[in-house]
């Protein structure tokens, strides 16, 4: 009665206020509800657009403005993503670029350096021993001469020296050959020594009397070495030649290595 009553005794603009402040919020959860109706209900989602909007719209080619897609094909469409969207545009894209191909060139360049090969020294270090004979018949020397060969290894890998051939030669021809096939393992960076042996013989009647004659002081012959070392490393082989000239005592049984200094 007393609601009535103050109903009764309000002047016309209080009621005018009273409904401005209402109907907003009354119109407000009406386009809320006809929002959400248009996305869920197939009957009401398409809404056409009016005036000027409507040559700002166009339908979904998909859903054809549905906003609903069938559901044999939700594994098979894909969802478009707008050109400006942030996950398009990862945070430090050029640093991670910037660091790949620093790390790239950084490894090609060390595995160049390290796999890049290297040359393989090869120096004859002189006579270590001989040993002479003499046959008067034939006029001949027998000569077995024992030399030794520096070996370094300039490369950052193994190599493995799997042949050697040695030829010996007097005034321009072959008196002595031999090849071994040897097995020495060349750590990195290191050095090694090959022995060898080769039999001689000098058929030249000169020679016979040089190194025979005792009223000769110097008996000595000179002889061209010339040989071939294979190496193998990384899956290839390859040949390093070397030649050396000696002076061989011809008159003494044997000659032994100089002293150390």
């Amino acid at each position: 009665m007393g609601g009535s009553a103050s109903e009764f005794w309000k002047t016309p603009e209080q009621k005018e206020r009273e409904g401005k402040r209402i109907l907003p919020k009354q119109l407000d959860a009406e386009d809320e509800i006809a929002g959400y109706a248009s996305i869920g209900d197939p009957a009401t989602s398409r809404v056409p657009c009016a005036g000027a909007a409507r040559r700002r719209c166009v339908n979904c080619p998909t859903c054809q403005g549905t906003g609903r897609i069938p559901r044999e094909q939700e594994r098979q469409l894909v969802a478009l993503i707008p050109y400006g969207d942030q996950r398009l545009k990862p945070r430090r894209t050029k640093l991670y670029v910037c660091l790949a191909v620093t790390i790239c060139l950084l490894t090609a360049s060390l595995s160049i350096f390290f796999l890049f090969p290297r040359s393989i020294p090869v120096l004859p270090a002189g006579l270590n021993a001989s040993s002479v004979g003499f046959n008067a018949a034939s006029t001949s020397v027998y000569l077995n001469l024992t030399n030794v060969l520096n070996i370094t290894n300039n490369n950052f890998y193994w190599v493995t020296v799997v042949q050697l051939d040695v030829e010996v030669l007097h005034q321009s021809l072959v008196i002595g050959k031999t090849t071994m096939n040897t097995l020495l393992k060349m750590s990195p960076l290191q050095s090694g020594q090959i022995y060898y042996t080769v039999a001689s013989t000098i058929l030249d009647s000169n020679t016979y009397n040089i190194c025979t004659w005792a009223k000769v002081k110097v008996h000595n012959v000179l002889l061209h070495v010339q040989g071939t070392l294979t190496c193998t490393y990384l899956c290839h082989s390859e040949q390093v030649l070397f030649e050396d000239y000696q002076y061989v005592d011809c008159r003494g049984n044997a000659t032994l290595p100089p002293a150390p200094p």
